[in-house]
């Protein structure tokens, strides 16, 4: 079971990774359709889960996302530097929970987790400029489009732009 309720939104409740949350963290990542939005390229097993499982907690903060108990997908801080206040904003959900608000409804609590309580001036995501509802999410929470990074990644088979967003506390 993943650990306690660490903070809520309207629906989605936000806890601690455990060991146990790892299985359907796997499913996540390997499930084509989310892979596909992550460029991860190569499977992950069971021992790539718990190394990334290990190295939690150096470098920003990982929740595991339930709706009424039930595991649909992960929210992240990543990239976080103390020295200019920023941090990233990485999430990606189980596809059979695509399209209920969950994503938008836990960027908007993360990132007023961000800024009231890590006390970060500036947050920002990036994301595939394919990827049309991920750029809405971050558009419905407040970030705005900061830039255009030209053939940035390698998905889908060719070169794609990545759409760079952000949001800055005093925008609030």
């Amino acid at each position: 079971m993943s650990g306690p309720i660490f903070m809520e939104a309207e629906r989605v409740t936000f806890h601690p990774v455990e060991e146990d949350d790892l299985a359907f963290l796997q499913s996540i990542i390997n499930h084509p359709d989310v892979r596909e939005g992550l460029a991860a390229t190569r499977p992950i097993n069971m021992e790539d889960e718990r190394e990334w499982f290990e190295s939690l907690g150096e470098d920003g903060v990982q929740f595991l996302l339930r709706v009424d108990g039930e595991r649909v997908g992960t929210i992240s801080f990543r990239d976080v530097s103390g020295e200019w206040g920023t941090a990233e904003l990485a999430y990606f959900f189980h596809p059979d929970h695509w399209g209920n608000g969950y994503a938008t409804e836990a960027v908007r609590r993360m990132v007023e987790y961000g800024f009231d309580e890590r006390r970060f001036e500036k947050i920002w995501a990036r994301v595939f400029a394919f990827n049309d509802a991920s750029m809405r999410v971050l558009e419905k929470a407040g970030f705005e489009h900061e830039g255009t990074l030209r053939g940035q990644a390698f998905a889908r088979g060719r070169r794609v732009d990545m759409e760079r967003y952000g949001v800055l506390a005093a925008e609030r």
